[in-house]
């Protein structure tokens, strides 16, 4: 071994505390990286071979009733590669074990063979079979949920008749990879289901002999799909078609995709801060090692060492551990990948979604890790190595001092002698102190980025829930109906408050730009269903014009005032022009509503409506749902506080999982990042602080100076570090906005109190760690003259 290598693991056991932090920094953020990037790209990887052996579809469709031969006209549609037409239907479900009512959806299934499109995957049992009445596949969420098994039956009404179902099968679809119900925001696996029935089971108990309801399309690869659905939409317009739509606007598939967007984002900006934090430790940490060893680098060159070679040892140095913490991040990234994968199949359900760890990942964050450890410490090395040797002999020149403003203005003699030397110190050394409490600052900002996502998810239920929707349930029926029927509602025993509402389908167009989404129409006097935005403020209805989402003007590039095309995708299926009178910055959806009366107006109907909120007496709720179950005209019944607390029973563990993730690495990172500030601060100032001990110093007195020092700074970090992660988890807000959901920019003042108690945690631990170098400084080494 030579002696410049015998040196290099000299370095390395001094600086043991320091390489060990700044390793356990680069360690978090690339296990953060790999495991966000083994986890979507696991994922991906399982969606687009469960896609493709299953044969998802392209394009779909929702039509009022057709008969078969017109799915052979949609087969002539130039680019449609196949033309599944089925049966689909909302039933309402009694669940012996469930006071309030479920729904559940009910797709045909071919009498004979698979399915050409969006084909199920059996898990366990059979399929059913025409010839066998009331025989059913259940998707296996809503199975397992309920702790339903094969030969277990349940009760439905079907197109108005009570009718016992037999499940014989547990199956998976792509359709269907997440389910939730048509209105919801979140997952009910509970109270809604998914099935399949026999399509001859299904035309007898729906009246659809010889035909269909619902379209699923796969296309050609060189197909124009926004062609292909305006042709569809024209072929359906006479059978009560309610739009077509691409792929990318399925529910399931959108809600999935946009998860995948926000992990991709997650994947790259926690480690870029990370690593972003593990380089400036790098720098001030190899900058000081440089210092000290000014001597040993010229005698390094009198030895007849190169620059070259000097800089070789010095990036060796850096490189070591910066592979420690690689090795450290390959390890955690892969445990936290695995952990990820399972808590995400938990939701995105998969026939084959296991843990896939890609070497390309591990290789790039490797790269990763090196560039930003040899990038933060390249122009400390070169100047270190360019000093020539007879000048790096001699010790560094001492700093220009002179009095500071406070001691001119004469201020010092209300201070003590340590409160005064702190003081120099600071004045006299700014960039120190500045950079010193950066990075602590940094170290806090990402403590209060880890906690973000649980402030925001907080804050978006009660706003949802509590401000906006504050009604108990959602009733909507099969049709619309006449706004008299609203009166069999106010007679259910425990109903306290009725509001109606009129939903009508609808194409919002702005020259080449559209959506398809529904108009709400609400009554003019809300108490249940508010429109609030981001701001908290009523949003209120004017008496013409549509007020539509933030998101929605925004996809459609209108602002108010501008007029868009409504084609509405019902009954006659008109098409009107609508004056944008309102925005709201809301949080979920891409949504449009207007006063009930103005929406008549628009359809030139009469008064009908298709659902209503209801308010429950808590203390009549059963007999309420029991009624709600009982009612043929209901369609579906979605419970605020089932909904509510679905979520949190689905979501909770795994918000605590990621949260705990974050929460860790944060807290590694703010220890690493005030540990080693401590330490340089005691390595620079080593010769004072000794030479004070010599002149009569208590070891108290002594580490007052400098621990006092490392007290201030962190002191004045910690609200820059609030600024920072303000700035940062604004940032993420934007970021990880999607189409479907919109993070709310919303921090606690738990989550400032817990940033700053793990600040000061860290900052008390690494003094005790000082305080026992001060307690063994050798003072005759150190005093030693260098000149």
């Amino acid at each position: 071994m030579l002696a410049i290598h015998r040196k290099l693991f000299r370095d390395l056991l001094q600086m043991k505390g320091q390489s060990l932090a700044i390793a356990a920094v680069i360690g978090c953020g690339i296990a953060v990286f790999i495991g966000a990037q083994t986890t979507l790209r696991s994922l991906d990887s399982a969606r687009a071979v469960y896609y493709d052996h299953y044969r998802f579809s392209d394009v779909f469709a929702s039509l009022k009733r057709a008969p078969i031969a017109v799915a052979e006209r949609v087969e002539e549609i130039p680019g449609v590669a196949v033309v599944e037409d089925r049966i689909v239907e909302g039933v309402t479900l009694d669940l012996p074990d469930l006071d309030e009512p479920a729904v559940g959806k009910i797709v045909s299934l071919p009498d004979r063979g698979r399915p050409d499109l969006n084909d199920v995957h059996l898990l366990r049992g059979r399929l059913p079979e025409s010839n066998h009445t009331g025989e059913i596949l259940a998707e296996e969420a809503f199975v397992k949920a309920n702790g339903f098994e094969p030969g277990d039956q349940i009760e439905a009404v079907l197109n108005g008749r009570l009718q016992t179902l037999t499940i014989v099968g547990v199956g998976l679809s792509p359709e269907y990879i997440t389910t939730i119900q048509p209105g919801s925001l979140f997952p009910d696996d509970l109270r809604f289901g998914i099935f399949w029935m026999p399509r001859r089971q299904m035309e007898a108990a729906f009246d659809m002999e010889g035909a269909f309801n619902d379209l699923a399309l796969s296309l050609m690869p060189d197909a124009n799909e926004d062609e292909v659905i305006r042709r569809l939409d024209l072929v359906l317009d006479d059978y009560g078609g309610l739009g077509a739509t691409g792929r990318d606007l399925h529910l399931s598939h959108r809600f999935i995709s946009d998860e995948l967007t926000q992990l991709k984002t997650m994947s790259i900006i926690p480690p870029s801060i990370f690593l972003g934090v593990a380089a400036f430790l790098l720098n001030v940490a190899l900058r000081r090692l440089l210092a000290l060893q000014r001597e040993q680098i010229a005698a390094l060159k009198a030895f007849g060492y190169s620059n070259t070679e000097v800089g070789a040892h010095y990036l060796q140095l850096i490189g070591i551990i910066i592979a420690f913490g690689v090795l450290l991040g390959f390890l955690l990234g892969t445990w936290m990948g695995r952990n990820m994968t399972e808590m995400y199949a938990e939701f995105y359900r998969f026939p084959q979604a296991g843990f896939r760890p890609d070497p390309r990942v591990y290789l790039g964050g490797a790269l990763l890790s090196f560039a930003a450890g040899f990038l933060g410490v390249a122009a400390g090395v070169r100047h270190a190595v360019s000093i020539p040797p007879a000048e790096a002999m001699r010790p560094e020149p001492p700093p220009t001092y002179e009095p500071s403003l406070f001691e001119r203005l004469g201020w010092h003699r209300w201070l003590s002698q340590a409160p005064r030397m702190i003081l120099r110190e600071l004045t006299r050394r700014p960039a120190k102190a500045a950079l010193t409490t950066l990075g602590i600052g940094f170290a806090c900002a990402i403590l209060i980025v880890g906690n973000f996502g649980k402030d925001a998810i907080d804050y978006l239920i009660d706003f949802q829930f509590g401000l906006q929707e504050r009604h108990d349930a959602t009733v909507t029926f099969h049709e619309a109906v006449p706004r008299r029927a609203v009166g069999s509602l106010e007679e259910i025993p425990g109903v306290v408050r009725v509001e109606t509402f009129r939903s009508v389908p609808v194409r919002l167009r702005n020259g080449p730009r559209s959506r398809q989404t529904s108009i709400s129409g609400l009554e003019e006097d809300r108490q249940l269903y508010r429109l609030i935005d981001a701001d908290e403020k009523v949003v209120a209805l004017p008496k013409r014009g549509v007020v539509m989402s933030a998101q929605l003007a925004k996809l459609l590039d209108l602002e108010i005032g501008d007029t868009v095309r409504v084609e509405v995708l019902e009954g006659e299926r008109a098409v009107r022009d609508a004056v944008v009178s309102g925005l709201v910055d809301d949080f979920a959806g891409t949504s449009a509503w207007m006063n009930r009366e103005a929406l008549h107006d628009l359809m030139r109907e009469g008064s009908v409506i298709t659902g209503a909120y209801l308010q429950i007496d808590p203390e009549h709720e059963a007999a309420a749902y029991r009624a709600l179950k009982e009612a043929p005209a209901v369609a579906s019944v979605t419970l605020q506080k089932v909904a509510v607390q679905s979520f949190l029973d689905n979501f909770a563990e795994n918000l605590l999982r990621m949260r705990l993730f974050n929460v860790a690495f944060a807290s590694v990172i703010a220890i690493g990042v005030v540990y080693n500030s401590a330490r340089v601060s005691l390595s620079e100032r080593s010769r004072e602080l000794a030479t004070l001990r010599v002149i009569g110093f208590t070891r108290g007195e002594v580490s007052a100076i400098l621990l006092g020092e490392l007290g201030f700074l962190t002191t004045v970090a910690i609200p820059v570090g609030f600024l920072i992660g303000s700035g940062l988890c604004r940032f993420l807000a934007t970021a990880l906005e999607t189409e479907m959901y919109r993070i709310p920019f919303v921090l606690n003042p738990s989550t400032y109190a817990f940033a700053a108690l793990v600040i000061a945690v860290a900052a008390v631990i690494s003094s005790l760690i000082v305080r026992r170098g001060i307690d063994h400084l050798d003072l005759i080494a150190v005093l030693k003259s260098r000149e």
